[in-house]
Protein backbone atom coordinates (compact mmCIF):
# COMPACT_ATOMS: atom_id res chain seq x y z
CA UNK A 1 0.00 0.00 0.00
CA UNK A 2 1.05 3.29 -1.19
CA UNK A 3 0.57 6.81 0.58
CA UNK A 4 -0.69 9.59 -1.28
CA UNK A 5 0.64 12.69 -2.38
CA UNK A 6 -2.07 14.00 0.32
CA UNK A 7 -1.28 11.59 2.80
CA UNK A 8 2.79 12.06 3.12
CA UNK A 9 2.05 16.42 3.20
CA UNK A 10 -0.35 15.39 6.53
CA UNK A 11 1.99 13.02 8.02
CA UNK A 12 5.05 15.05 7.28
CA UNK A 13 2.94 18.10 9.32
CA UNK A 14 2.20 15.68 12.23
CA UNK A 15 5.66 14.64 12.38
CA UNK A 16 7.20 17.70 11.94
CA UNK A 17 6.08 18.04 16.14
CA UNK A 18 7.48 14.54 17.45
CA UNK A 19 10.59 13.38 18.92
CA UNK A 20 12.57 10.33 17.43
CA UNK A 21 11.20 7.47 19.82
CA UNK A 22 13.86 5.03 18.92
CA UNK A 23 16.96 6.04 18.67
CA UNK A 24 19.89 4.25 16.84
CA UNK A 25 23.22 3.55 18.05
CA UNK A 26 26.76 1.86 16.90
CA UNK A 27 25.17 -1.27 17.86
CA UNK A 28 22.92 -1.33 14.50
CA UNK A 29 19.80 -3.19 14.11
CA UNK A 30 19.23 -5.44 16.95
CA UNK A 31 16.18 -7.82 17.56
CA UNK A 32 15.52 -5.40 20.79
CA UNK A 33 15.38 -2.66 18.57
CA UNK A 34 13.06 -3.96 15.80
CA UNK A 35 11.15 -4.77 18.67
CA UNK A 36 10.62 -1.16 20.48
CA UNK A 37 9.89 0.06 16.56
CA UNK A 38 7.29 -2.59 16.09
CA UNK A 39 5.83 -1.46 19.83
CA UNK A 40 6.19 1.87 18.78
CA UNK A 41 4.55 2.04 14.90
CA UNK A 42 1.49 -0.54 17.21
CA UNK A 43 1.20 1.90 19.83
CA UNK A 44 1.61 5.82 17.87
CA UNK A 45 1.25 4.93 13.77
CA UNK A 46 3.73 7.81 13.22
CA UNK A 47 7.24 7.61 14.51
CA UNK A 48 10.84 9.33 14.37
CA UNK A 49 13.66 7.20 14.32
CA UNK A 50 17.27 8.44 14.76
CA UNK A 51 19.74 6.60 12.64
CA UNK A 52 23.36 7.29 14.26
CA UNK A 53 26.55 7.05 12.22
CA UNK A 54 27.63 9.36 9.32
CA UNK A 55 27.82 6.29 6.19
CA UNK A 56 24.67 7.97 4.30
CA UNK A 57 24.91 4.66 2.29
CA UNK A 58 24.46 2.24 5.63
CA UNK A 59 21.86 4.87 6.96
CA UNK A 60 19.65 4.04 3.62
CA UNK A 61 20.45 0.51 4.41
CA UNK A 62 19.17 0.71 7.72
CA UNK A 63 16.11 2.32 6.45
CA UNK A 64 14.97 0.38 3.69
CA UNK A 65 15.55 -2.82 6.26
CA UNK A 66 13.34 -1.12 9.14
CA UNK A 67 10.58 -0.72 6.45
CA UNK A 68 10.70 -4.03 5.16
CA UNK A 69 11.24 -6.03 8.56
CA UNK A 70 8.34 -3.76 10.20
CA UNK A 71 5.78 -3.35 7.21
CA UNK A 72 5.87 0.39 7.67
CA UNK A 73 6.79 3.22 5.14
CA UNK A 74 9.03 5.82 5.34
CA UNK A 75 7.35 9.19 4.84
CA UNK A 76 10.23 11.22 4.84
CA UNK A 77 13.92 11.02 5.39
CA UNK A 78 16.05 13.87 6.33
CA UNK A 79 19.55 13.54 7.89
CA UNK A 80 19.98 10.84 10.23
CA UNK A 81 16.00 10.74 10.83
CA UNK A 82 13.35 8.85 9.75
CA UNK A 83 9.04 9.24 9.85
CA UNK A 84 7.82 6.04 9.99
CA UNK A 85 4.08 5.00 9.13
CA UNK A 86 2.28 2.05 9.82
CA UNK A 87 -1.84 2.22 10.49
CA UNK A 88 -2.48 0.16 13.61
CA UNK A 89 -4.92 -3.10 13.49
CA UNK A 90 -6.60 -0.98 16.88
CA UNK A 91 -5.56 2.63 17.17
CA UNK A 92 -5.77 3.98 20.29
CA UNK A 93 -7.37 7.64 20.23
CA UNK A 94 -4.84 8.41 23.36
CA UNK A 95 -1.69 7.19 22.05
CA UNK A 96 -2.07 7.42 18.05
CA UNK A 97 -0.44 10.22 16.58
CA UNK A 98 -2.16 10.60 13.85
CA UNK A 99 -5.69 10.23 15.70
CA UNK A 100 -4.75 13.23 18.03
CA UNK A 101 -3.85 15.14 15.49
CA UNK A 102 -6.98 15.02 13.89
CA UNK A 103 -8.74 15.80 17.08
CA UNK A 104 -7.09 19.14 17.30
Amino acid sequence: MSLSIAEKKRFRQIGHQLNPVVLLGSQGLTEQVLAEINRALEDHELIKVRLGGEDRELRRAMIEEIVQITNSQAVQIIGKLVLLYRAAKKPNPKLSNILRANAS
